[in-house]
């Protein structure tokens, strides 16, 4: 275990990593340079704003974003997933109204979304250290 990872608080110590990807509504090629930047921006501030932190990201042909983010066992994934779609793509529409002749509706993200736990150990090691616990 890299207890460099480990977050402490009050009744636990945690290392929750999740790997998000999410797209644009219809694969739309709208995150361009200057939407990117300021997507950045916004969701790092929403990532300090509700408890969570957002270490890395990357927008990939301009039609969806991966997000590698931390957070206190408490804040549960979806919830992050949902803060940072709902509030990004309210604050996007604001900031660049052209988006809304590309993607009619009203919504800049297709509602799916892919997520992934990440740890520090394999599976196939976290099984083995399991199987040795084996009262004898």
């Amino acid at each position: 275990m890299n207890k460099d990872n480990l977050k402490h608080c009050r009744t636990c110590l945690y290392n929750c990593n999740y790997h998000i990807v999410f797209s644009t509504k219809y694969r739309k090629k709208v995150l361009t340079r200057e939407v990117e930047e300021y997507l950045k921006d916004v969701i790092m501030e929403i990532a300090k704003e509700k408890g969570f932190e957002v270490s890395a990201m990357e927008v990939v042909e301009e039609d969806h974003i991966h997000i590698f983010a931390s957070g206190h066992p408490k804040i549960s994934p979806c919830y992050m997933v949902k803060m940072i779609k709902g509030i990004s793509g309210r604050k996007l529409f604001i900031k660049f109204p052209c988006l809304k002749n590309k993607l009619w509706g009203g919504h800049l993200w297709n509602p799916s979304y892919y997520i992934e736990t990440i740890g520090s150990i394999s599976e196939d090691v976290i099984k083995r250290y399991i199987e040795k616990q084996v009262k004898k």
